[in-house]
């Protein structure tokens, strides 16, 4: 899975596909993001990031965990959560799609 997900230092916090938050991996903070059914809570800490808490039903996304890299997402609040090198390649694949 490395490979599909490097190492990265960026967390980029996106609303409907919308960067939100450009954020350091290495500075410990909590955002909020108010998304269309309510706010989705995000925790940096330790050079790893996690949703802390979603209005959605599941909490899928709360369930995650703590990641190091690759993304996190809560579908029905619309946020995503990726941790990203900080550039801007124009020719990525990601692990979906290939």
């Amino acid at each position: 899975m490395k490979a599909f997900f490097p190492q990265g230092h960026t967390v980029v916090i996106a609303l409907d596909n919308k960067p939100m938050y450009l954020l350091p991996l290495d500075k410990d903070r909590t955002v909020s993001v108010e998304g269309p059914i309510g706010k989705t809570t995000i925790e940096i800490r330790n050079s790893r990031v996690r949703v802390l808490d979603s209005p959605c039903k599941n909490k899928l996304c709360v369930r995650q965990g703590w990641i190091e890299r690759g993304a996190l997402v809560c579908l029905p609040n619309r946020v995503a959560v990726t941790i990203d090198n900080g550039k801007e390649t124009g020719n990525t694949v990601d692990a979906v799609t290939g």
